[in-house]
C-alpha cells in the first residue's frame, strides 16, 4: 500500500472541532481536519478516489467526526495515542495488542473501529448475497454511504422459492417508480439497472404468490428474493394492477405454463401430460388422436424443436403415442415459443418447446409417487450438501399388459411396456459459479399380435456451466450428447428372422453470453455447434439360421454451427424493440457417395448420371445463411400493449414420413447435395389485454408463413433401407397464416383458459423440372391442416381438498385423399383417387372431465395424499383417426377407425412425502 503523510503541527488528543463538508473529496475532508487538528493522516488516495463527504458537526472530537463521516461504508480508521489516523478500506489496522496478550485487558487496550476483510481482497468474495424473505424489512444492497448518490446501480440476483430454495424461470420484477421491469431466466437469474435510493421491486412468478421487496440500493449489488407457493383462496385473488409479463414483454407468440397448470387438466388414463396441455394452446394442433407429434401454425412435426433442460429429443412420446415422455413430477416449467424465437435457438422452422426440469430442493428431502391403471412413478429430490448442491430423480413405468388382453382377439397377443429415468444435479460453486447435470433415458418395446416387435429409446446427457462475470456479465456453457434410436426385429422365423436399426446421434457444444449493457440495452450473443451422425438404416440377419440378406444404407455425417448476437432496446418506457441476426453454417461431411442427376430433370433412377466419392472429413455441400431475429412492442396503456415481429429461420434435417403423425419408424435425413435444407419467414401481429386488475389475460395474434423446400413425399414413395431418398420426396413450397384467440384466467377457484385458433396450410409443387406436378402445380392443404381449433380448459375448487376440471376440444378434420370412382381394368376392379387431399375425414370433438380429491393439509405429517378420478372421452363419441378402404367380395368398402370410441374411466392415487 502508498502512504502519503500530511504533516502539520501538533495539537492536543481530545480537541473538539467544529466541520462542514458538502461532497468533499477526500483530498478536502484530509486537509481541512489536518489543518483544525494535530493529527496526521495516512491513506492510499487511489481507495478513496470515489469517496464523497457530506457532513456538518459542531464542537466533537475527532473519533466521532470520523465515524459519521464513514458511517455505514466500507471505509475504516484507527487512532493512535501518538495522533496517528490511518485510513483503510477493506484493511483493519489494529494500533494495540490483542486483549489477552501478555495479560492486557480491556481497559488499556486500542481496539480499531470495525473488522473487515483484507484490502487487497475482494470485497464481496466471502460475503453472503442477502436473502430477501419478508416483505416489510429494507434491504440495504451495495457499499453504504451516509448519503445516497445521484445516478444508477445495477441490481443482480435470484429468484428462489423459499421452501425449496430452486430457481423460478420467468419470474417479473418491476419497479413502478421508473417502469422497469425484467424477467428471470430458467436459473432464476435477473440483472436490472435502477436509480440509486430507496426503491421497491414487485414480483409475480407463475404458481406463486405476488411479493414485494424494498430495497435502498447505494452501489451495485446482488439480492436473493425468496417466494412462497401460491395457496388458492375460496375467495377471488386480487392482484394489484402493474404490468405483467404477458403484456410488457417484447416476445410475442410465447405461452408460458407451469407444472401446477398441467396437472389440472385431463388426459387419457389420467397421467398428467405436457403434450396433451400444449395442444390446447392457441396455435397448437395434431393430426389426431393417440399421437404426441404436434403443429405449430401450419408446420410438421419435424419443424418444431424439443428440449428438455437443453437435450434434443426426437420422438417424445411413450405407449403408441398416449404418454408424452417428459415425468411430469420432474417438470418444472416449459415455454413454447410460436414466434418471435429467440436468436439462441435454431435448426427448426415452426417452434421452440422449452422444457425445464427441476433442481432438486436444497433445504429437505421430498418426494412424490403415484400409481395409475397403467402407470406408476416415483419421484426423489433433496439436497446433497444443503443449500449447495441437490439432486432430482424420477422414474416411470408401465404394466399395460393386462389392458391389452381385454382388446379383441386380435389384440390379445400383443404386449407393451415403456420406461423413463431422469437425474438432475445442480452445484453452487460460489456466488459466482454453477454446475448443472442432466440426464435422461426412456425405452419403448411393444408388439401387436405378431411377431414383429418394434423398440425405440432416447438417451441424452449434459452439462452447464454458468458463470457470472458480473453483475452485467454472465454466460451459460453447455456440452451435451443425444441418441435416438429405434430397431424392429423378427424372430418367429428363424430363416426370414431380421432386425432393422436406424439411430441419430448427436453432440453439441454452446456458449450463451447476456450483457446489461445499460438500462436500455440488453445484449446475447454466443455461438454453438451440433455434430450430426445419422445412420439411415441397417438391415441385418437376426441369429446363425437367418438367410436374409444384410442391407446397410451409408453413414450420414455433418456440422450445423450458428453465431447470433441480440439487443433488447428499451427506446422509451412505453416502445422496445428486440432485434438480432443468427447465421448458420451446415456442412454435409464425407466419407460419402453422393449421385449425381441430368440438370434440369426430375430425380430418378432414369435420369441417374454417376456417382461422386468423399474421403472422410470432406466438406461435401456447404448451405448458409443469416435468420433474421425482430420484434417490438407498443405499451398503450398499463395493461394494453400492441406487439409485431418478423423471423426467419433456416433447418438442416428432415422429418420423411408417408404417415400423417410421428413414427417410430420414421426415417431422419440431413440436406445433402441433392435434397436442400428447409426456409421459413414469419410476420405475426398481436395485441394483448389485462382485464379485472390483470387477474384475466387476454389476446389476439394474426401471422402470416411462407415455407420453402419443405419435402414432400412423391405418390408409392419408399422410405425405408432407400438409397436413393432424393428419388422418391420432392421440395414443396408453402404458406400458412391464421388469427388465434386466448383467454385465460390463472387465479382464484374458477380458473383456466380458452383458446380459438383459425389456420390454414397449402403446399404447392409446380416445377416440371422436380418431378411429378402434384394436383397440376395448384395448392394443396397440408396434412396438418385444420382451419377451426376450439379448447376450453375449466378448473373450479370448491375447497382446498375438492376440485374438478373440465376439457373440451373441437377442430375441423384434417384432410385425407380418397377414391372417388372404380374402374376395370386387366380384368380387375381398380379405384380411381381425388386430388391429394382434397377430402377431410369428420371433425373431432372430445370431453373430459376430472376431480381431484386430496387429503388433509397439515403440514406436520409424514405423506401428503391425493386421488384423481375422472372420464376421458365422456360422451363417448367415435372419433375418426383415419379412414381406410378394403377389396371385400369384389366390393371395395370404406372403414373409419377410432382409437378411443367409448368413454374410458380412470383414477390414480398419489403421494407426496
Amino acid at each position: 500500500m502508498i502512504l502519503i503523510k500530511l504533516c502539520h503541527a501538533q495539537q492536543g488528543q481530545g480537541k473538539s472541532i467544529s466541520v462542514n463538508f458538502q461532497q468533499a473529496t477526500i483530498e478536502q475532508f484530509v486537509t481541512e481536519l489536518e489543518a483544525k487538528s494535530g493529527f496526521h493522516f495516512f491513506y492510499d488516495p487511489m481507495q478513496f478516489d470515489s469517496l464523497k463527504v457530506t457532513l456538518q458537526m459542531t464542537d466533537k472530537p475527532m473519533e466521532a467526526i470520523l465515524g459519521q463521516a464513514f458511517k455505514n461504508t466500507g471505509f475504516s480508521f484507527a487512532i493512535t495515542k501518538q495522533q496517528q489516523v490511518f485510513l483503510t478500506k477493506g484493511r483493519e489496522i489494529q494500533t494495540g495488542l490483542a486483549v489477552g496478550y501478555f495479560g492486557i485487558t480491556a481497559a488499556n487496550a486500542t481496539a480499531a473501529n470495525i473488522s473487515v476483510s483484507p484490502a487487497n481482497a475482494d470485497p464481496d468474495k466471502d460475503k453472503k448475497i442477502p436473502e430477501a424473505t419478508t416483505e416489510n424489512k429494507l434491504y440495504e444492497i451495495g457499499l453504504k454511504t451516509n448519503t445516497i448518490e445521484a445516478g444508477t446501480a445495477t441490481l443482480s440476483g435470484y429468484v428462489k422459492e423459499a421452501k425449496s430454495g430452486e430457481s423460478i424461470n420467468g419470474a417479473s420484477i418491476y419497479v413502478t417508480n421508473t417502469k422497469t421491469g425484467v424477467a428471470t431466466d430458467q436459473f432464476g437469474y435477473f440483472t436490472i439497472k435502477l436509480p440509486k435510493g430507496r426503491q421497491v421491486l414487485s414480483v409475480r412468478g407463475i404458481g406463486m404468490r405476488d411479493t414485494r421487496r424494498q430495497i435502498m440500493l447505494y452501489s451495485d449489488g446482488k439480492i436473493i428474493i425468496e417466494m412462497q407457493e401460491q395457496v388458492t383462496s375460496l375467495k377471488e385473488v386480487k392482484i394489484s394492477a402493474e404490468k405483467v409479463a404477458n403484456v410488457r414483454n417484447v416476445q410475442l407468440g410465447v405461452n408460458r405454463l407451469d407444472i401446477k397448470s398441467i396437472k389440472q387438466v385431463p388426459t387419457v388414463f389420467g397421467e398428467a401430460d405436457i403434450l396433451r396441455v400444449v395442444l390446447t394452446l392457441p396455435g397448437v394442433q395434431s393430426v389426431g388422436e393417440a399421437t404426441t407429434g404436434f403443429n405449430v401454425r401450419g408446420g410438421s412435426a419435424d419443424q418444431n424443436l424439443i428440449l428438455m433442460n437443453d437435450a434434443t429429443i426426437y420422438n417424445p412420446s411413450h405407449f403408441f403415442g398416449f404418454f408424452s415422455s417428459f415425468n411430469p413430477d420432474i417438470v418444472k416449467d416449459i415455454e413454447l415459443y410460436k414466434s418471435s424465437i429467440p436468436e439462441r435457438f435454431g435448426g427448426r422452422l415452426s417452434s421452440v418447446l422449452d422444457v425445464t426440469n427441476r433442481e432438486g430442493n436444497k433445504k429437505k428431502f421430498t418426494g412424490s409417487a403415484g400409481i395409475g391403471l397403467i402407470t406408476s412413478r416415483l419421484n426423489v429430490e433433496g439436497p446433497i450438501i444443503k443449500d449447495k448442491t441437490s439432486f432430482s430423480f424420477g422414474g416411470r413405468t408401465t404394466y399395460s399388459d393386462w389392458l391389452l388382453k381385454l382388446l379383441p382377439d386380435a389384440y390379445k397377443h400383443s404386449s407393451a411396456s415403456f420406461y423413463d429415468l431422469n437425474l438432475d444435479i445442480s452445484h453452487q460453486i460460489d456466488d459466482k459459479n454453477n454446475l448443472y447435470l442432466t440426464s435422461y433415458i426412456s425405452r419403448d418395446k411393444f408388439k401387436l399380435n405378431s411377431d414383429t416387435a418394434y423398440s425405440y429409446s432416447n438417451r441424452n446427457i449434459n452439462l452447464k456451466w454458468k458463470h457470472n462475470f458480473n453483475n452485467k456479465l454472465f454466460s451459460v456453457i453447455t456440452a451435451g450428447i443425444d441418441r435416438y434410436q429405434y430397431d424392429v426385429s423378427s424372430a418367429d422365423n428363424p430363416v426370414n428372422a431380421y432386425k432393422l436399426n436406424f439411430d441419430i446421434n448427436q453432440s453439441n457444444f454452446k456458449t450463451d453470453f447476456t450483457y446489461y449493457l445499460n438500462r436500455k440495452n440488453t445484449v446475447d450473443f454466443g455461438l454453438s455447434s451440433i455434430y450430426y451422425k445419422l445412420h439411415p438404416g441397417s438391415f441385418q440377419p437376426l441369429g446363425n439360421q437367418s438367410l436374409v440378406a444384410p442391407d446397410v444404407v451409408a453413414t450420414q455425417q455433418a456440422l450445423e454451427s450458428a453465431l447470433y448476437l441480440g439487443d433488447k432496446f428499451d427506446v422509451t418506457d412505453n416502445l422496445s424493440i428486440s432485434g438480432g441476426v443468427r447465421y448458420s453454417i451446415y456442412n454435409f461431411l464425407g466419407p460419402q457417395t453422393v449421385y449425381n442427376y441430368a440438370p434440369n430433370l426430375p430425380k430418378t433412377s432414369a435420369n441417374l448420371l454417376d456417382s461422386t466419392n468423399y474421403s472422410s472429413g470432406k466438406f461435401i455441400k456447404t448451405y448458409s445463411g443469416p435468420e433474421i431475429r425482430l420484434s417490438a412492442r407498443y405499451q398503450l396503456g398499463d395493461n394494453l400493449s400492441i406487439k409485431g415481429g418478423y423471423n426467419t429461420l433456416r433447418q438442416y434435417i428432415h422429418l420423411l414420413s408417408n404417415t400423417t403423425a410421428i413414427s417410430p419408424t420414421d426415417v431422419w435425413q440431413l440436406s445433402d447435395p441433392n435434397i436442400k435444407p428447409q426456409y421459413g419467414d414469419q410476420v405475426s401481429l398481436g395485441l394483448y389485454h389485462n382485464l379485472k386488475s390483470n387477474t384475466i389475460e387476454t389476446s389476439v395474434e394474426v401471422y402470416y408463413k411462407r415455407l420453402r423446400d419443405y419435402l414432400d413425399y412423391k405418390s408409392g414413395a419408399n422410405l425405408v433401407l432407400n438409397h436413393h431418398i432424393e428419388t422418391d420426396v420432392i421440395g414443396t413450397q408453402g404458406k400458412a397464416y391464421g388469427i388465434e384467440f386466448l383467454i385465460k384466467k390463472a387465479t382464484g377457484k374458477a380458473n383456466g383458459w380458452i383458446s380459438y385458433t383459425y389456420s390454414r396450410t397449402f403446399l404447392r409443387q409446380n416445377d416440371p423440372n422436380a418431378g411429378d406436378l402434384i394436383n397440376g402445380g395448384a395448392y394443396y392443404p397440408a396434412n396438418f391442416d385444420k382451419p377451426h381449433d376450439f379448447n376450453f380448459i375449466g378448473n373450479y375448487r370448491f375447497s382446498h381438498r375438492f376440485s374438478v376440471s373440465l376439457n373440451l376440444t373441437y377442430s375441423t378434420g384434417r384432410p385425407i385423399t380418397l377414391p372417388i370412382a372404380k374402374y376395370e381394368y386387366g380384368g380387375s376392379e381398380r379405384v380411381f383417387y381425388s386430388d391429394r387431399n382434397q377430402y377431410r375425414i369428420p371433425d373431432y370433438f372430445r370431453s373430459d372431465f376430472s376431480m381431484n380429491i386430496e387429503g388433509n393439509h397439515k403440514v406436520h405429517q409424514l405423506t401428503h395424499n391425493s386421488f384423481t378420478i375422472g372420464v376421458y372421452n365422456l360422451t363417448g363419441r367415435q372419433n375418426a383417426y383415419s379412414t381406410f378402404f378394403t377389396e371385400q367380395g369384389g366390393a371395395i368398402n370404406g372403414y373409419k377407425l377410432s382409437i378411443f370410441a367409448k368413454p374410458i374411466p380412470f383414477i390414480n392415487y398419489n403421494i407426496r412425502f
